[in-house]
């Protein structure tokens, strides 16, 4: 019987949850399996891998099919790299000492990788965070001021009375004037005093001639 590894849909719609199966390669994927070796979420960040490491090189020594997502998966844990190391001991490159320390140096390496993929993810969210709550507080505080202009009532504007009093002014000076120019005397203008001269001459020669009459 043909083996193969591969992933066995579960879960909710859009929030998908594998399990990582051992089944007949003619059976249907999500149908019956021989054994289940572990899970696969693809929900977090990183993607939540829980599997059996012995049970999984197993198979995989047994010659057991795998479809490219499961590879991928095996291959993330160290199943394949494991597997490599086991074939070299046993064609005598390796001693079983060596497998042991090249593998524990691997998965070192590999922790050491999703831990700072861990901290690089956790610094940019809090970063995010503090954009976030930036961004709230300079909302806030903007309809905190809109809020206290529409509660504070508007400053009444006093009119200068200085104008209204320049207009009274004129308005007396006008009406004194009109008085003035209509109770003002007439102004009688006297005859000259060279045309009482010129009369004088005349009347003395009425005289004489009378008193020679």
């Amino acid at each position: 019987m043909a083996t193969k590894i591969r992933l066995q849909r579960h879960g909710k719609k859009r929030k998908p949850f594998y399990h990582i199966v051992i089944a007949d390669s003619r059976s249907k994927r999500d149908g019956k399996f021989i054994e289940k070796i572990g899970t696969y979420n693809p929900n977090t960040n990183p993607a939540t891998i829980d599997i059996n490491f012995e049970s999984a090189l197993k198979w995989v020594q047994t010659g057991a099919e795998l479809t490219d997502t499961a590879r991928a998966i095996l291959s993330y844990k160290g199943v394949m790299y494991k597997n490599h190391l086991v074939k070299g001991m046993q064609k005598g490159a390796l001693t079983e000492a060596q497998v042991e320390t090249k593998f524990n140096e691997w998965q070192a390496n590999q922790d050491a990788k999703v831990a700072a993929k861990k901290d690089n993810l956790s610094k940019a969210e809090q970063d995010a965070l503090a954009k976030r709550l930036a961004a709230e507080a300079e909302v806030n505080a903007v309809r905190a001021k809109a809020i206290e202009a529409k509660n504070t009532p508007e400053p009444v504007v006093e009119e200068a009375p200085a104008v209204e009093a320049t207009e009274e002014v004129v308005a007396e000076t006008e009406t004194t004037e009109a008085v003035a120019e209509e109770t003002a005397p007439e102004v009688v203008e006297e005859a000259p005093v060279a045309e009482a001269t010129e009369e004088a001459p005349a009347a003395e020669g009425e005289e004489e001639t009378k008193a020679a009459e």
